[in-house]
């Protein structure tokens, strides 16, 4: 027995929600994190089993390919040992996903035919105009999806209610495609606001790089926003009838108040997710506006690789897409479970 607490030794003890057991014994938000991490790295492996599967079922042969159809079967035969398409199968698997722990994402199979280029320095600098599109648009995006949610759940069923939920109905039913051509018209040819494809290199300075991504960015806004608005406008709606709601009201709080300090906090773990999940969309999805614009991301490298079957290329961008997907996920579990400790503890 504890003489403090009255609390018999190595009885668990509610603090604030979050359960502390046993001295030694691990905190459940961190049990939670590795065991999310570890249902993460299992998700990896499948994903990569999945990748390179689908590669190997892809229709052509590659080293006829690059070769060209003139090549005789000894040069094929010798250059698919060069580059291991000789080896079975499940070996090639092996041996890839032993580099990739190391760090090796292997050379471009198209590389070798002038000269040998390791496929991460094929991808980082692709990465970095994909992630710098993507942080672009959750800038914009991110505020302005919460600001309209609370917006509409504040004044719900108001004219300003009904307008923004017909707009992003209508957003949301449009393909990506269709509202970058649709931008596309009217702020680049018609307007002439900003420029209809964004090009840019490593050398582009800032401004002049924010400037040419504004279409993009605008196009994937449009798509991501309507999503979080709805969640945030459900999730404080969904409380604002709990009953520590009413009570804040019987006092005399402000309905913004009362949304803002006491509805908001507790709908974090909803909205969070949904953010999460349009934020991977972000950066593993954005192939389609990519390759509108032709933005040189990583997502258009994939699609060119794929058309040349390079598969080092394709199996690295799949799996970066795969672990960004469940990175976010996981940082978006972390953050619902930490705002919100009785996740813990379901019942």
């Amino acid at each position: 027995m504890d003489l403090l607490s009255g609390v018999p030794r190595g009885q668990k003890i509610e603090q604030g929600g979050v359960a502390f057991g046993r001295r030694g014994h691990m905190h459940p938000i961190l049990r939670t994190v590795l065991q999310r991490l570890g249902l993460g790295l299992l998700t990896l492996f499948i994903v990569s089993l999945v990748i390179f599967s689908l590669i190997e079922m892809l229709p052509g042969n590659f080293a006829k390919r690059i070769l060209g159809q003139a090549a005789t079967p000894e040069t094929v035969a010798a250059f698919e040992k060069e580059i291991g398409l000789d080896k079975p199968a499940h070996i090639r698997y092996v041996t890839w996903v032993g580099n990739v722990v190391q760090g090796d994402f292997g050379a471009s199979f198209a590389s070798r035919v002038g000269y040998k280029r390791q496929v991460s320095d094929l991808i980082t600098p692709r990465l970095k105009n994909t992630l710098f599109l993507a942080s672009l648009t959750a800038l914009i995006a991110v505020p302005l999806a919460i600001g309209l949610g609370i917006l509409a759940a504040l004044y719900r069923n108001s004219p300003f209610d009904r307008i923004v939920n017909s707009v992003t109905l209508t957003t949301i039913s449009m393909p990506e495609f269709f509202m970058a051509y649709i931008l596309m018209l009217f702020l680049a040819v018609k307007l002439q606001m900003f420029p209809s494809l964004a090009s840019v290199d490593a050398d582009t300075p800032l401004w002049e790089r924010i400037y040419r991504c504004a279409l993009p960015a605008l196009t994937l806004t449009l798509v991501i926003v309507a999503h979080m608005m709805r969640m945030t406008r459900a999730a404080i709606i969904n409380l604002l009838a709990s009953p520590y709601i009413e009570m804040a009201r019987l006092k005399g709080i402000s309905k913004s108040r009362v949304i803002l300090h006491h509805a908001l906090p507790n709908a974090w773990a909803p909205i969070v997710n949904v953010i999460a999940f349009n934020l991977a969309y972000l950066v593993v999805g954005v192939v389609i506006v990519e390759a509108v614009f032709t933005y040189p991301g990583i997502g258009q490298l994939m699609v060119d690789a794929v058309r040349t079957k390079d598969m080092p290329v394709v199996q690295a961008c799949a799996l970066i897409f795969a672990a960004t997907y469940i990175l976010l996920n996981l940082i978006a579990d972390i953050i619902s479970i930490s705002t919100n400790p009785r996740l813990l503890h379901p019942r």
